[in-house]
């Protein structure tokens, strides 16, 4: 028997046009994967308080608090998921990883049912010929180490503190990759979300729009760079030449071409920003810098880089509220669409509990 067909629209990421505006990026992971960056990130959040990369004490001690590795018993199997197995090794660890993200330990057949899910989910994605990647799997774990300030190195070490594999959350990584693109493709036409829609939804929830206007920032990052190792006087050095550049920046037109000509400064290409997909104190520090001036110099792993502020332009449509709102929307059609398709995988699977 020949495998289905590939649903329509994966994996094609920009295709939710026409009836409904493009939902942000942030709005097409699953909620799953939200849920779980956001509760790891709010565990770890005290390692965002150093700027070195060196895994802060507290972080350390909190992770090893949950419990020291120990060497894994003898795995059995515990569950047949139509012929794949769950071991007793992959529910003890989901369970430590849960416990460590929710601070809640969970039974062990919610654990279970997790991971049956899962098993389906990376199943479905093998009938459509969907294969995530080993790289994939990796770059989503070293973005989630990123926004905690952290290696995947650093991560999978600090995991390992609270006796945690980390192939646990790459699992659950690449079920929640592939789980995501076969939903928005099987389901895609009834995924749109119409502006009329979500202005509607606006007004019944009182939420207040029309008094907050949506801007796209144009910027162009500027960037004095800082060899790896440089000394501290270096990197001061640099950032007063970066101040210096920012005192004497008038316009893009002019200031952009004299950033060029200094020594070891690369100007980047340009980047467009909406305030809706940016944090309250990044909104900030843009609404308060003039148009064709330059933010404050910033230390970054590459040098001293800021952005010169081009073009400011109003977007009502994608204020803060509206996208907020539009995001909701899509995460509930999103999430009842997820539910009634795991449903219907679950009813034509052989599920044999040991």
């Amino acid at each position: 028997m020949l495998p289905p067909s590939l649903p329509r629209g994966i994996p094609a990421a920009g295709s939710e046009r026409g009836a409904g505006r493009k939902v942000s990026k942030e709005a097409t992971a699953t909620a799953t994967m939200h849920a779980m960056s956001t509760q790891m990130r709010a565990l770890m959040s005290k390692a965002a308080a150093r700027r070195r990369l060196s895994v802060p004490a507290a972080f350390v001690l909190a992770l090893a608090a949950a419990g020291v590795a120990r060497p894994a018993l003898a795995q059995h199997v515990a569950v047949i998921v139509n012929g794949a197995p769950i071991t007793t090794y992959d529910i003890e660890q989901r369970t430590k990883f849960n416990t460590l993200s929710t601070h809640k330990t969970p039974g062990r057949q919610e654990v279970i049912e997790e991971l049956i899910d899962e098993k389906l989910k990376v199943q479905a994605g093998q009938r459509y010929k969907l294969e995530v990647s080993d790289g994939d799997v990796d770059n989503a774990f070293a973005n989630m180490a990123k926004r905690m300030h952290l290696t995947s190195e650093q991560l999978t070490g600090a995991l390992a503190h609270a006796g945690v594999d980390a192939q646990t959350l790459k699992a659950r990584i690449k079920a929640d990759i592939a789980w995501q693109q076969i939903v928005r493709g099987k389901f895609q036409s009834s995924l749109q979300v119409r502006d009329k829609d979500v202005f509607a939804k606006l007004a019944s929830t009182n939420k207040d729009d029309k008094k907050e206007v949506g801007y796209e920032y144009l910027l162009r990052p500027i960037l004095f760079i800082v060899q790896p190792g440089a000394s501290e006087q270096v990197i001061d050095g640099r950032k007063r030449e970066a101040e210096a550049l920012r005192v004497r920046f008038e316009s893009c037109d002019s200031g952009l071409n004299f950033a060029r000509a200094l020594r070891d400064v690369a100007v980047r290409d340009q980047i467009v920003k909406s305030s809706a997909d940016l944090a309250p104190a990044l909104r900030k520090i843009l609404d308060e810098v003039a148009v064709g001036k330059l933010t404050s110099p910033e230390i970054t792993p590459q040098g001293v880089q800021m952005f010169a502020l081009c073009a400011k332009r109003e977007n009502k449509v994608d204020s803060a509220a509206t996208q907020e709102t539009r995001n909701e929307m899509f995460q509930e059609q999103f999430q009842a669409k997820s539910k009634r398709y795991l449903d219907e995988l679950r009813r034509g699977s052989m599920i044999e509990v040991k």
